[in-house]
């Protein structure tokens, strides 16, 4: 078992920065690969950003690449999305998840995180 908590979320302004946190907690994070999703409102939930296990490796969504910026730090156990240049459209819950096997499909993660709100004004 792997416990997520997502937090740093918030209201900003369109153009401006935030930097969202992952703690997690239980087995040993560093063996697994980490995902960012978000869900807006009466959408599905999308892929927005992962990380290898180890950090060497990235991917991104289109609509993030350039703006948001995936790290990892195993020794605190922790992962982030920095998020700069915010547009409305990023207005959504952000969730962590961890993944044996690194993805973009929400369905092969197995744990996640509860969320956190991020709200873009425009």
């Amino acid at each position: 078992q792997v416990q997520l908590l997502e937090s740093g979320g918030g209201l900003v302004q369109a153009g401006g920065s935030l930097r969202l946190s992952c703690a997690a907690s239980g087995r040993t994070f560093s063996s697994y690969a980490m995902g960012w999703f978000r869900q807006a409102p009466g959408k599905e939930r999308e892929f927005v950003a992962a990380i290898t296990w180890s950090g060497a490796r990235t991917l991104y969504a289109d609509s993030v690449k350039g703006r948001f910026t995936i790290s990892r730090d195993n020794v605190k156990n922790m992962g982030y999305l920095q998020m700069n240049s915010l547009k409305p459209e990023d207005t959504a819950v952000y969730y962590c998840a961890v993944n044996e096997r690194y993805s973009v499909l929400a369905t092969l993660y197995d744990y996640w995180g509860q969320g956190t709100q991020v709200t873009v004004s425009s």
